[in-house]
């Protein structure tokens, strides 16, 4: 496994190993690694020649009130991770080498980004966009893989691959869970032990909904109701939103069909919890 710091000597051995007709696995991610990322390359391992993996603490998608400073790190505990998946190669870029002046042209995203998290971090995505447009032109990969969990990403990303015709494959990998539901997450640390047995019911709830639309329910304002009700009964947690929409595109539905995404954000006492299921509908 090699990490390599410098876009140009990154860009180097890309060239080699297409030259050699090798397919690219890309897993961008900002570090400090868990089981989530891991599931991203152990797929990518599995689909492609060589596998490379980012680890980029993105400046540009940090709002004012979300401290860059002090996102964890922890390069030596990723690259042992990183190795033990068998990562070809890790591209760990410094700020000043991916920005190395300020930007004299930054992406925009204009849909996908108003509901759901991206209603509280306006510019977060235009920030994740504008990375990613470097990391795609850096690593010229053949697939890119982005877990399924954080599905208002995977959006924006399956937008700017389409608008920006990228000869990229986009592969969503499916969310890891507790064996009790509960999706998995750095953060789920921090809830305290009555806390982490109500929190299952985010899953539940989801699931008892797409139980509820295989017996014939259409209508998503029904859903979202049974799933608030769900949630409020079973847990002390706070809703910061219930939604229903379209996916990728993230448009509102009176009636249910083709691809929906229910999606769900609950505050405890100390950490904010994110679930969804996306579900086709014949």
């Amino acid at each position: 496994m090699k990490v390599i710091t410098a876009i140009k000597d990154m860009r180097t051995e890309i060239l080699k190993q297409k030259g050699l007709g090798k397919t690219i696995g890309f897993v961008p991610t900002m570090g400090f690694l868990h089981e989530g990322h891991l599931s991203l390359i152990s797929q990518a391992r599995q689909e492609n020649d060589i596998v490379v993996l980012s680890i980029f603490v993105n400046p540009l998608q940090f709002g004012p009130n979300e401290d860059f400073s002090t996102y964890p790190r922890d390069f030596n505990r990723d690259r042992s991770l990183a190795e033990a998946e068998k990562v070809d190669y890790i591209f760990y870029p410094s700020v000043e080498e991916m920005y190395p002046y300020v930007p004299s042209v930054k992406v925009v995203v204009q849909e996908r980004t108003d509901v759901l998290c991206g209603k509280s971090r306006p510019g977060h995505f235009d920030g994740v966009a504008t990375v990613l447009t470097k990391l795609f032109t850096i690593i010229m990969p053949t697939r890119a893989y982005f877990g399924k969990k954080d599905a208002q990403q995977v959006a924006v990303v399956d937008g700017l691959i389409s608008d920006f015709n990228f000869p990229i494959e986009l592969i969503a990998v499916d969310i890891i869970r507790e064996a009790d539901g509960l999706a998995k997450s750095s953060r789920n640390v921090n809830l305290i032990p009555e806390e982490r047995q109500q929190a299952t019911v985010l899953y539940r709830s989801l699931q008892s909904a797409k139980n509820t639309i295989d017996h014939g329910e259409q209508n998503p304002a029904n859903l979202i109701c049974m799933i608030s009700e769900m949630i409020n009964r079973e847990s002390n947690g706070q809703i910061d939103y219930v939604e229903i929409f379209s996916y990728p595109q993230l448009k509102p539905l009176e009636n249910l069909n083709g691809t929906i995404i229910i999606a769900i954000a609950v505050k405890f006492s100390k950490v904010r919890l994110i679930d969804n299921l996306i579900i086709q509908i014949d």
